[in-house]
């Protein structure tokens, strides 16, 4: 990828229990998900405290995100977890991964 490429990212959030997720696509991760932990995001996520990136991944074009985003929010719960766990088994929360390194 074009360093002066933007990239673009889908992700799941989850909450402290690991019990709600939630699905988004962004252009920023890091600035997206401190959005979330921040409570800088109305919605769903503010509302219920869902603000733990336990998966994400690259897309190639904000189209591919956004299509990769409706595809996963279409899967089932389990399919979900599955997915999530296949990437992280420990359902961690990646964000400070994601900013330092």
């Amino acid at each position: 990828m074009n360093i002066n490429e933007a990239q673009y990212y889908v992700y799941v959030v989850s909450n402290k229990s690991r019990t709600l997720l939630y699905t988004g696509f962004t252009g920023d991760l890091a600035g997206r998900i401190y959005q979330h932990k921040n409570k800088l995001a109305d919605g769903f996520t503010n509302k219920y405290n869902v603000n733990a990136l336990v998966y994400y991944e690259l897309c190639e074009s904000r189209d591919a995100a956004i299509w990769r985003e409706k595809q996963i929010k279409g899967f089932l719960r389990q399919k979900k977890v599955d997915l999530v766990s296949g990437q992280n088994p420990e359902w961690r929360d990646l964000y400070d991964e994601l900013v330092s390194g």
